[in-house]
């Protein structure tokens, strides 16, 4: 047979004893006990906190003394009694008093054992449930934890690294997550049991990513409870926006400007790459928006390999020399087409 904890011998107290009474006497207690204090003595500050947090709350105290046989010493006459006297019969044949006494109590006692049979189950199995969360918690997993990384193209084609600040939630350092200190408040955490800060973790990103990317990096997410595990950290990858080089699967889309002689004359140009520049052989009289595919040259993923894309537009240099501006103007002298003749034919 399991031996029930008398949690009254535990604090030092009696049944009679004011919650005022019980919350001072666990105080002291605690003060001693703490295994911040006595390292050798965590056993017993876990029986004393238990102790008190059943006797301080009023319904759980009186589920324990109904449960365990503990009841207030009463000096005046309670009412079953004051009814019985009053009922007794008003005869000196003390026989007669002492049968119908023995009767009427009998039947009381049968009512009361009846009714305190049908209860007891009851409170004892609800008091042996509020009493299991005392004796062993549910382990509850941490929270996961997100973030957004912004990285540039040229860093998701080639991989990089990034280290960030994460709001990271842990257990109170002074209070273990209890949230109380002695009956009060724990100073440090406000009886939240858990503190949050920055932590600084450094992300590998890998080569070839696409925007929108998420990394998962397992175990770094808030702290878990009660022996749960921690949460997890989601990075979610974003890429720069650049109006010259885009994404369409594995293939990269560049917007290259060429020269108007470039264009006219044709002839190789090289082209900057994120692996070193490529070059590509334009054709005479190209014209701006005209597109040349490099095989093999896009993005590499799961054995699968995308294309290089590019588009030319014919763009004038932001400044000319004079040299230059002359012979622009011997162009237009010796021109003798008309390119925009048939815009509305078209």
């Amino acid at each position: 047979m399991i031996k029930r904890k008398n949690y009254y011998e535990i604090l030092g107290v009696t049944p009679d004893s004011s919650t005022a009474e019980i919350k001072a006497a666990y105080r002291k207690l605690a003060r001693k006990y703490h295994p911040d204090v006595n390292p050798d003595s965590a056993e017993r500050f876990k029986d004393i906190t238990e102790a008190y947090e059943i006797l301080s709350n009023n319904s759980q105290r009186n589920k324990y003394d109904t449960l365990n046989g503990f009841f207030k010493s009463e000096k005046t006459t309670t009412s079953s009694q004051k009814a019985e006297e009053e009922y007794r019969p008003k005869n000196n044949n003390s026989q007669t008093q002492h049968n119908f006494k023995n009767k009427n109590l009998n039947s009381k006692n049968k009512s009361y054992n009846k009714n305190f049979s049908s209860k007891f189950s009851e409170i004892f199995k609800d008091f042996k449930k509020n009493s299991s969360k005392h004796e062993k918690l549910k382990p509850v997993n941490g929270e996961n934890v997100y973030a957004d990384v912004s990285i540039t193209l040229s860093e998701a084609v080639n991989g990089t690294s990034r280290t960030i600040n994460i709001m990271h939630t842990s257990h109170c350092p002074l209070c273990k997550g209890r949230k109380f200190i002695n009956g009060a408040k724990c100073s440090v955490c406000s009886g939240k049991g858990e503190v949050s800060d920055y932590k600084k973790i450094t992300v590998k990103i890998p080569k070839n990513i696409k925007d929108g990317a998420k990394l998962r990096l397992q175990g770094e997410g808030n702290q878990g409870k009660f022996g749960g595990k921690n949460g997890d950290l989601y990075i979610n990858v974003k890429i720069k926006n650049n109006s010259k080089i885009k994404y369409d699967g594995l293939n990269i889309l560049y917007n290259i400007p060429i020269t108007p002689y470039e264009a006219a004359l044709g002839g190789n140009i090289s082209v900057p790459t994120f692996e070193g520049n490529v070059s590509i052989k334009l054709p005479a009289y190209t014209n701006s928006g005209q597109k040349f595919r490099l095989a093999g040259q896009g993005l590499v993923q799961n054995g699968k390999i995308g294309d290089l894309i590019v588009t030319v537009h014919i763009e004038i240099p932001c400044s000319l020399s004079d040299d230059e501006v002359k012979l622009y103007e011997k162009l237009r002298k010796l021109s003798q087409n008309n390119i925009r003749e048939n815009l509305f034919n078209e």
